[in-house]
């Protein structure tokens, strides 16, 4: 069996990403440990990035711009894979209305003018008056996006479809298919427990009225929403969101992965979902969060590579949350047909380089071109 290279240098945007990657393996099954509070992913789980991935508007790859990200429609595609959760952003208008909305600002333009609102300010009236309409002689306000680098696009994708509440996403979405439920909140703002306690007991109002079996997880960028969520219901696991150190953040708990894990251990979370180059450059922090009994997910663009998924997985983390649902869950499919065929395994040593167990059904090509592209990414 041959691995197909990928070069690190045309990993990091999504616009160079090959689309017809793929491996045919991967080793047998790890379980994710027992946590302490009794939680444990029972296998590699797939989770779909906004339903069917995240929309990209200024990146030249269509699947990017395949179906509006954060709904029904996106999220009933995403289900039709063998993936195990969606991952959704939730927000709540000022009526206290739980909405499905990654941005913290929506954007439209009337007469020339690009008129921005706070999704927290609006009604959900106002939220759910932009773009397309469920009833079709409504015509919906024209849909803006603005990128990190402050550039504005119009929304537009191939399959537009109207925005979501999270009931709605209960009610219309295949019921076999888990939900990460992300707790968004504005990295500008500084919130009273107060106003994170009006929010969070109104997304969980939904979730308790609706969930009705669906596996459930809750995640936050926000340590304050993570250990309040976690204080005012014990019935689905929490998740803390880290990129690592990867960015700058004047909150040192989301300074870095050793930070991530203190959270965790004091407020009784159940594990962290960590931007994967975070993992990569830090690669022993794996042995630590096992030690601490927490699960590991990672999130990012190079999970849109099946050899960086197929990576993780040797090296123990627990899921992988991917825009590329389609490509991802075939090679992970792949991978699993094929697992009892490796028996190799990715350990680290004392010093925290990264060893491996092999037999010789593997040739040193192989081992080499894994190793190398672990060593690659780690110090991109």
């Amino acid at each position: 069996m041959a691995l197909k290279a990928v070069h690190v240098s045309d990993v990091p945007n999504l616009d160079q990403v090959p689309g017809n990657v793929t491996l045919n393996y991967l080793h047998s099954p790890r379980d994710c440990d027992e946590t302490k509070s009794g939680y444990k992913f029972p296998k590699f789980v797939v989770m779909g990035h906004r339903g069917s991935g995240m929309n990209m508007l200024q990146s030249s790859d269509q699947r990017m711009k395949s179906i509006k990200e954060n709904t029904i429609l996106s999220f009933n595609a995403a289900a039709r894979h063998p993936l195990d959760f969606i991952e959704f952003d939730v927000q709540v208008t000022r009526d206290g209305c739980p909405v499905i909305f990654h941005d913290n600002f929506i954007f439209t333009k009337d007469e020339g003018e690009i008129i921005e609102r706070r999704v927290t300010d609006i009604t959900l009236a106002e939220f759910l008056s932009y773009g397309p309409q469920n009833d079709p002689e409504n015509v919906g306000k024209p849909m803006l996006r603005k990128t990190k680098d402050g550039r504005i696009f119009e929304w537009k994708v191939e399959k537009d479809t109207p925005l979501c509440t999270l009931q709605e996403a209960f009610e219309k979405v295949d019921q076999s298919v888990g939900f990460n439920v992300e707790l968004k909140f504005d990295d500008q703002l500084v919130y009273t427990e107060e106003e994170l306690t009006h929010a969070l007991e109104a997304i969980l109002k939904v979730v308790f009225e609706h969930a009705q079996g669906r596996p459930i997880m809750f995640s936050s960028f926000q340590p304050d929403a993570a250990l309040l969520i976690r204080k005012l219901q014990s019935t689905y696991p929490v998740f803390f969101l880290t990129n690592g150190g990867a960015q700058t953040c004047t909150d040192v708990r989301r300074s870095s992965l050793d930070e991530a894990i203190k959270v965790c251990l004091a407020g009784g979370l159940q594990g962290i979902v960590s931007e994967v180059r975070a993992i990569f450059k830090n690669p022993g922090a794996i042995k630590k969060i096992k030690e601490a009994k927490l699960c590991l997910v990672s999130y990012g663009e190079l999970n849109n590579v099946p050899e960086v998924v197929y990576m993780q997985r040797f090296m123990g983390i627990e899921g992988v949350i991917v825009d590329l649902v389609s490509e991802i869950t075939e090679a992970v499919s792949d991978f699993i047909k094929n697992e009892e065929e490796i028996k190799e395994e990715i350990v680290f040593a004392e010093d925290g380089k990264l060893l491996v167990k092999t037999n010789p059904q593997f040739s040193n090509e192989e081992i080499s071109f894994l190793l190398k592209l672990i060593t690659e990414l780690i110090h991109h």
